[in-house]
């Protein structure tokens, strides 16, 4: 299976990048995993930016996807539970698990409603960059879960 991380934002933040980097490469023998930033929406009306960003998410997914979209509206679970959603998308032949990340006012209601999933990382709302780094290490954790490993306990 494949993951995609897609993410609605400026760009380069060094510090980020580096955490999110070292988890990637360690899941990479399980999952090929990418990261990919989209852009901004300019500047304007909320609902239209939320919108155009959504678009642009919905623009990337394939046929045979699974969307999960990280929203603080989104389940809470448990490290065990998240595992447990990969497996499932695993075992039901999915070839790509996509990961969305929204710009500074979230998602459209659109895409949630279109999302096989949705993950609220915490109930604080989280800066984007930090969100990023939460779920590319919990994607680590996951992988040691279900293949083995001593990261997770």
């Amino acid at each position: 299976m494949k993951i995609n991380i897609l993410r609605i934002a400026k760009g380069k933040v060094s510090w980020a990048d580096s955490a999110v980097e070292v988890y990637v490469k360690r899941i990479q023998h399980h999952w090929k995993t990418t990261e990919q930033t989209l852009k901004l929406a300019p500047k304007g009306d909320v609902l239209r930016r939320k919108q155009q960003e959504s678009k642009q998410i919905m623009n990337q997914l394939a046929k045979g996807d699974r969307l999960i979209v990280l929203d603080e509206r989104g389940e809470m679970i448990s490290t065990e539970k998240f595992a447990t959603w990969l497996e499932q998308a695993m075992n039901q032949g999915c070839k790509r698990l996509v990961f969305a990340i929204g710009g500074p006012f979230g998602h459209d209601p659109k895409l949630r409603n279109e999302a096989w999933k949705t993950l609220a990382l915490s109930p604080m709302i989280l800066n984007h960059e930090l969100a990023r780094i939460v779920l590319a290490e919990q994607l680590y954790r996951a992988s040691t879960i279900l293949y083995g490993g001593k990261y997770h306990h």
